[in-house]
């Protein structure tokens, strides 16, 4: 356990530093706040360059530079990303993205880092509501095909039909009955819409927060008006439910990771490599010419975990300690 608490110690120190820029430099500008207050927009930088102190300066330049070289790192993987479009368009093929988890695991991010640049005519992202009352008597799954793309379009759902077999359970959103109806047919609904010759690519995705990163994340989103529209009901409830949650991710890859359709969890506690590992999984699934054999597109084994290893990993620390611990 030392070893794991060492590596969760450094990932949380590396997202405090790629992630919390821009914090730490509101934080020192706040040291000299009362001293620019009253200085007129176009002189207020050169006062605030003349009246903070070396050190603050130090720690502004460095967070300038760590989400600069941040930002520098993914931009060949998303000129990656616009020439797998590309040959999604050439060949006709569709691809479906599921970016699914915990909240305040860093989907939404993930999903604009990994569009920022691309075709917008030839991708959609959806983020589905509650259902209404019509779509309640359909087929849990129908609302959510029928967004799936055409031939050559790229579809992204920030959370998936497998809310049913995460967040609705939990919530008691769905009923035992309707739980164990999906979890029963799922994989045979995928099976369905994979058997077209090759021409759909599903990527599952289950992005990992720990407890603690989650904590901190959700007391932010209290705090900043730009993130509180964030808070969901789910949200507040989601640090008491945390075992709860932990026990239906145990379900999910035990009863639907497949070798026709895997999982692959992404530990997201650092949002930086998250996103970079994620643009690498994806452009991975297809095989497209012109792939800059430069770049390297080898995971890194502690931030993407596939499915079935992360069941192991589960099981034994269900063995061990009495219940999973990711």
């Amino acid at each position: 356990m030392k070893k794991t608490d060492e590596l969760e110690n450094r990932i949380r120190d590396a997202d405090d530093r790629a992630n919390g820029s821009t914090a730490q430099i509101r934080d020192a500008l706040k040291k000299v706040e009362a001293d620019v207050t009253c200085v007129a927009p176009d002189k207020r930088l050169d006062k605030v360059l003349k009246v903070l102190k070396k050190k603050d300066k130090k720690e502004i330049v460095k967070a300038v530079l760590e989400k600069f070289y941040n930002s520098e790192e993914l931009k060949p993987y998303q000129a990656e990303l616009i020439k797998m479009q590309r040959h999604l368009e050439r060949t006709g093929k569709k691809m479906v993205i599921l970016f699914d988890g915990r909240d305040a695991s860093g989907k939404g991010g993930t999903i604009r880092r990994v569009t920022r640049y691309m075709n917008e005519k030839r991708y959609h992202v959806v983020a589905l509501g509650k259902p209404n009352e019509n779509q309640k008597t359909e087929l849990h799954i129908k609302r959510y095909i029928e967004h799936f793309p055409y031939a050559g379009e790229v579809v992204l759902f920030d959370r998936s039909w497998y809310n049913r077999a995460l967040v609705e359970p939990v919530m008691g959103f769905c009923t035992r009955k309707q739980y164990n109806r999906f979890m029963k047919k799922v994989n045979s609904y995928e099976g369905n819409f994979l058997e077209d010759d090759g021409k759909t690519l599903l990527l599952k995705l289950y992005f990992s927060v720990s407890k603690e990163e989650q904590a901190r994340r959700f007391d932010r989103r209290k705090n900043d008006p730009l993130r509180q529209w964030k808070l969901s009901e789910v949200d507040l409830q989601a640090q008491d439910l945390w075992d709860e949650f932990t026990e239906k991710k145990f379900m999910l890859l035990k009863k639907t990771h497949t070798k026709k359709s895997p999982w692959w969890v992404v530990r997201s506690d650092d949002k930086h490599m998250a996103r970079r590992e994620t643009m690498k999984l994806i452009l991975n699934t297809v095989r497209y010419r012109g792939r800059n054999r430069k770049l390297n597109f080898s995971l890194n084994p502690k931030i993407v975990i596939p499915g079935d290893k992360e069941l192991k990993l589960m099981k034994a620390q269900r063995k061990k300690y009495g219940k999973s611990l990711v």
